[in-house]
C-alpha cells in the first residue's frame, strides 16, 4: 500500500514527539489540524488527495513566511526565527522550488505561445498565466510567477 502524504505527516509527527522535538511536532500538529479543517469544511467530510494536502502545506508555509516577515519588521526577531524554522520544516514536504532561471525559461516559452495565439498587451498577462500555472504548480509561488511574467511582457 502506498503511504499518503497525510499519513507520512502523521508518522513524522509521532517520531518528532518521541524525539521530544518541540518545534517539529508543533509545526506538524498545526499542519495536520489545518488538513483536518479542510476535510471537514463544506457539507460532507472527505479525505483529501495528496495534491490537496500539498496545497494545504503550501498555504501553511506561505503563512509562516509572511508571519516571519511581519515579525521581523516589528522588531520581534525571536518570533521571526521561530516562524522561519517552522517554514523550513514544512518545506521538506513541498516539491523542490524552481530556480529563477528555470522559471524564466518556462515563462519565456509561455509568452511565445501566448503571442503566437494572438495575445498582446495587458490581456497577454492572463493568457500567459493560464499556460504557466499548470506547468509550475507547487514549484513556484504565484507572486514569483506573476512578477516573472510581467518582467518578460514589459521587456
Amino acid at each position: 500500500m502506498t503511504t499518503t502524504l497525510k499519513s507520512k505527516l502523521q508518522d513524522d509527527l509521532n517520531a518528532a514527539i518521541k524525539e521530544r522535538n518541540e518545534l517539529r511536532s508543533s509545526t506538524l500538529r498545526l499542519t495536520l489540524s489545518a488538513i483536518t479543517n479542510e476535510e471537514v469544511a463544506g457539507k460532507q467530510k472527505r479525505e483529501l488527495s495528496d495534491d490537496e494536502v500539498l496545497k494545504v502545506i503550501t498555504r501553511e508555509a506561505k503563512k509562516r513566511r509572511e508571519a516571519a516577515e511581519a515579525f521581523a519588521k516589528g522588531g520581534r526577531a525571536e518570533s521571526a526565527e521561530r516562524e522561519k524554522a517552522e517554514g523550513e520544516v514544512l518545506a521538506e514536504y513541498l516539491p523542490q522550488q524552481l530556480s529563477d532561471d528555470e522559471l524564466d525559461a518556462i515563462v519565456a516559452q509561455a509568452v511565445a505561445e501566448a503571442r503566437a495565439a494572438g495575445a498582446e498587451g495587458p490581456r497577454a498577462m492572463g493568457a500567459v498565466m493560464k499556460i504557466v500555472n499548470p506547468k509550475v504548480a507547487g514549484q513556484a509561488e504565484g507572486g514569483r510567477v506573476a512578477a516573472a511574467v510581467k518582467k518578460l511582457l514589459q521587456g
